[in-house]
């Protein structure tokens, strides 16, 4: 950091909620490009992912936080404790939740209480983010409101769809009044601190994501083994596995006569030739590692 650059406004903003708020969803419409992968499917963000808003009078440091949920599976905590980390590291928290859901005294008590542990740790202003208010009546939201006013003091409180575009504009305009001036954090032509090799492989977990169905894509991780430039060919040579935890879901993966795997290289090959620019060759197996997600050392290999 140059502490002799000029004084913008500056900081870092993480974004926390229940799993399947929108959070990746509102990082990608931020940065304006895709960054953070998105499904369908719960506790899709595992790592914390770090997105960049550069503008000349500005800079906004975005942490996008794996959804807080309740586990003792080793690889859950190190999710949740990555989230809850971030609540002590920023300048602005926004807290994201999916108004389709219940109001917080109707939850689960489970539910309620790691929301109130969340924003417990909260020392610095909070912004309450109403996501998917494009499904639900807005008359709804002032009991929403009220109900999580109850559980902080929220410097501000902004109804947005992420997914639409609606209302971005002005928690952008929140989070600008609560940020302090200072230098830069970071360089200004990278909207993110993610290296392409990360970023890759979370492109292929996007695709067994979408395209595995019930528990599948929660038994996998992915592994990138190699990361090459060839430059006589002129493209990218990327291997990486496919890591499960049985050799039922190994079958599953490469589907029948190798289609299923074939599916997801191919629709994750399009989207990282669109990320880093070059053509890729892109090579996948399928690997069995039993109770990967308990084994700490194989986390760490990961990157958690």
């Amino acid at each position: 950091m140059d502490n002799s650059s000029p004084q913008v406004k500056s900081g870092m903003v993480a974004i926390v909620g229940p799993p399947n708020a929108g959070k990746s969803t509102l990082l990608n419409r931020f940065l304006g490009q895709k960054i953070s992968i998105v499904t369908p499917k719960p506790q899709t963000t595992r790592n914390r992912i770090v997105g960049i808003v550069n503008e000349p009078d500005y800079q906004v440091v975005f942490l996008d936080t794996p959804g807080l949920h309740n586990s003792r599976e080793a690889l859950n905590v190190e999710m949740v404790k990555i989230a809850m980390d971030s609540l002590t590291e920023v300048d602005v928290v926004l807290f994201l939740v999916d108004v389709a859901l219940s109001l917080p005294e109707k939850a689960r008590e489970e539910q309620r209480q790691e929301m109130i542990s969340c924003l417990g740790k909260v020392s610095g202003p909070a912004i309450l983010v109403l996501n998917k208010v494009d499904c639900v009546n807005r008359d709804l939201l002032l009991p929403m409101i009220e109900a999580y006013a109850r559980l902080f003091p929220f410097a501000a409180v902004v109804p947005v769809s992420a997914l639409r575009d609606d209302g971005v504009d002005r928690l952008l305009a929140e989070i600008l009044h609560l940020l302090p001036h200072g230098p830069r954090l970071f360089p200004e032509d990278i909207p993110t601190d993610a290296s392409e090799r990360f970023l890759c492989g979370e492109i292929i977990r996007e695709k067994v994501f979408l395209l595995t169905g019930a528990e599948i894509p929660y038994a996998t991780a992915v592994l990138i083994e190699s990361f090459k430039e060839d430059e006589e060919r002129g493209l990218v040579v990327i291997h990486a596995a496919i890591v499960v935890d049985r050799d039922s879901q190994k079958g599953i993966v490469i589907g029948k006569g190798g289609k299923k795997l074939k599916s997801i290289g191919m629709a994750a090959r399009r989207d990282i030739e669109k990320l880093i620019g070059q053509r890729v060759h892109l090579q996948l197996w399928v690997k069995v590692h039993r109770n990967w997600s308990e084994d700490r050392a194989f986390l760490r290999e990961l990157g958690y």
